[in-house]
């Protein structure tokens, strides 16, 4: 048999398993992404967690037990695996707050719905890379800051601000009420990145990795730019577009 098979795994970071760790967890308010439950067991211990976590507003999703034993690492989840977040969430004040204490015209990076947790790490490695004073990405439909991007990311996580929102419309509307100008990326989009002004407040939205941005998110940005392409492929995935839009800006504001 091959030795590294006879080597224990590395334990996750972003996974709690067991009634006390995720009932203790809530309890001292830690950062919680999504609770997963075994179907019709929600008796007992498990009343008393689906209570603190309505009240705390937590994703709860009933899935097969069989489901949970193919994530448990520790093969003793008693029907409840809770994930949790790798680093705190802050709020969109902080991430505004943190950019009027440098003195810089906001740059805010927006996720809308990612499913790739390498890709978000990778796009908040290149934030914190480019000067960017927050990520923020949606509580619904999209991958959380877990030990995955966490690990991607290269230690960026301890260092960029990331917040994450219940609607990402309200959101944007939010950021321009502060004044902020949105901007999306879409391959149909009416500016050329290299010809369009970035320099000023600026919220940049990243679409996910196969659909691009969504409908309703699409038509609340200002202004759509697009990366030009001269190969036959015409699409570059999330987090490279990612890159290269959030250099152009760092491009405009620090080396022009």
């Amino acid at each position: 048999m091959n030795k590294r098979q006879n080597e224990p795994t590395e334990l996750r970071e972003d996974i709690l398993e067991g009634r006390n760790p995720v009932f203790e967890a809530l309890r001292a308010g830690r950062q919680i992404d999504k609770i997963l439950i075994a179907k019709s067991d929600n008796k007992g211990a498990i009343t008393r967690i689906l209570a603190l976590a309505k009240e705390q507003r937590i994703l709860v999703s009933e899935v097969e037990r069989s489901k949970l034993d193919a994530i448990s690492q520790t093969g003793a989840h008693q029907g409840i695996i809770a994930y949790v977040a790798a680093a705190t969430y802050v709020s969109i004040e902080d991430i505004l707050q943190n950019a009027a204490d440098k003195g810089e015209a906001p740059f805010v990076i927006l996720c809308d719905s990612l499913n790739d947790a390498g890709n978000l790490g990778s796009i908040i490695r290149t934030a914190e890379c480019c000067g960017a004073h927050g990520v923020i990405i949606p509580k619904h439909r999209s991958v959380a800051l877990n030990a995955i991007a966490a690990k991607a990311s290269a230690g960026a996580t301890e260092y960029m601000p990331v917040c994450k929102v219940t609607n990402l419309t309200q959101c944007i509307k939010k950021l321009k009420d502060a004044g902020l100008w949105v901007c999306g990326t879409d391959a149909e989009g009416a500016s050329e990145l290299y010809k369009t002004d970035m320099t000023g407040p600026l919220a940049v939205v990243i679409g996910s990795e196969g659909e691009g941005i969504s409908r309703l998110v699409k038509e609340n940005c200002d202004f759509m730019v697009s990366i030009p392409m001269k190969g036959h492929v015409n699409s570059l995935n999330a987090s490279a577009a990612a890159a290269v839009l959030m250099y152009e800006i760092h491009r405009q504001r620090y080396f022009k």
